[in-house]
């Protein structure tokens, strides 16, 4: 009896000691709120897929996605009150011109992701075709309508050879309406949604006319500063769970599942193809890498358009210091 007790009692202390350790285990961990610019999904799928398989964790890193808006996301970084945050190029500059201490560590899209995407009838084929036509698009802010003013510049034209109109984010909608002919989108959305539709578009990708910083890990000055190895650490996992979305897809795609609210009532054509889509534009032999001329044709962008008034010190800007 009393060496029965005895077992009950060593049973009870290893239990309570394996529920301690898992407490401090987790209390170990850095809690770290990231600011993602957009709803959920699947183009965050390396995400998805580091947290599944524990990469940020492995780092000490608890990760909780926040979908809140993209300047949202880089007022909270630059006033130092989150350490990182999902943006494209253009909100650094922006961000910086306005005296925020944020500066862009990581680069995720090689490619900058917007589009103008016209029914094919209209025979938008070349930049220059768009003289003369009515653009839809969210308004006049944020990627898309950079976007547009870069391919306007490639085609030698400006907004007053355009007519713009602001029609929030209903591209889609307005298209198979019948209301709108030729709207800005991103590659990995519009043009796929349209032609599942059985719409006939044409698309003048951004990418193929200008070379653009696009969307990355935006860190604070602060962090970088007092924490370089919490910056290394969540740069390194971001990487790690790239590469294996870049490497096994289909894997990617079903681990996403379970963070996007109703992914088993959309047409999982589509979403496949917004994830190779996507994949297509963070391909590069050295993940996370910054080209510099990626950042001065983004700025020279930004002037001409109005938005900057002078050139910034763009090596503040941006580092390919955590880059291995």
């Amino acid at each position: 009896m009393f060496r029965k007790l005895v077992l009950i009692m060593l049973g009870m202390a290893i239990a309570l000691s394996a529920c301690g350790s898992s407490n401090v285990e987790n209390e170990a961990l850095t809690h770290i709120r990231l600011p993602m610019g957009y709803i959920p999904n699947i183009q965050y799928a390396p995400f998805y897929v580091a947290v599944e398989k524990g990469y940020f964790k492995d780092v000490g890193i608890e990760l909780e996605f926040d979908y809140k808006f993209e300047t949202d996301g880089v007022a909270l970084v630059g006033a130092g009150e989150l350490p990182f945050a999902v943006v494209s190029g253009e909100q650094v500059l922006l961000a910086r011109s306005k005296g925020l201490p944020v500066t862009y560590v990581a680069a995720w899209y090689q490619q900058y992701p917007v589009s103008v995407v016209a029914k094919s009838e209209l025979g938008v084929v070349v930049p220059q075709d768009l003289k003369g036509q009515k653009i839809g698009l969210p308004g006049l802010f944020g990627a898309n309508y950079i976007g547009l003013r870069a391919l306007l510049n490639a085609g030698k034209l400006t907004e007053a050879d355009v007519t713009l109109d602001a029609i929030g984010f209903n591209q889609v909608e307005l298209v198979a309406a019948g209301q709108q002919n030729i709207v800005v989108g991103y590659a990995a959305n519009e043009p796929i949604q349209l032609r599942a539709q059985g719409i006939a578009v044409t698309e003048l990708r951004v990418a193929d006319y200008a070379q653009l910083a696009a969307n990355g890990i935006l860190a604070s000055e602060k962090i970088i500063a007092e924490n370089p190895e919490l910056v290394r650490a969540f740069i390194g996992a971001f990487l790690k769970c790239s590469k294996d979305t870049l490497a096994n897809s289909d894997e990617a795609f079903t681990l996403s599942e379970k963070y996007i609210p109703n992914f088993s009532d959309m047409n999982a054509d589509v979403q496949k193809q917004v994830l190779t889509t996507s994949i297509e534009q963070w391909q590069t032999e050295r993940l996370g890498y910054s080209d510099p001329q990626a950042w001065e044709n983004m700025q020279n962008v930004l002037l001409d358009m109005g938005l900057l008034t002078e050139k910034l010190d763009l090596n503040k800007a941006f580092t390919n210091e955590f880059i291995p």
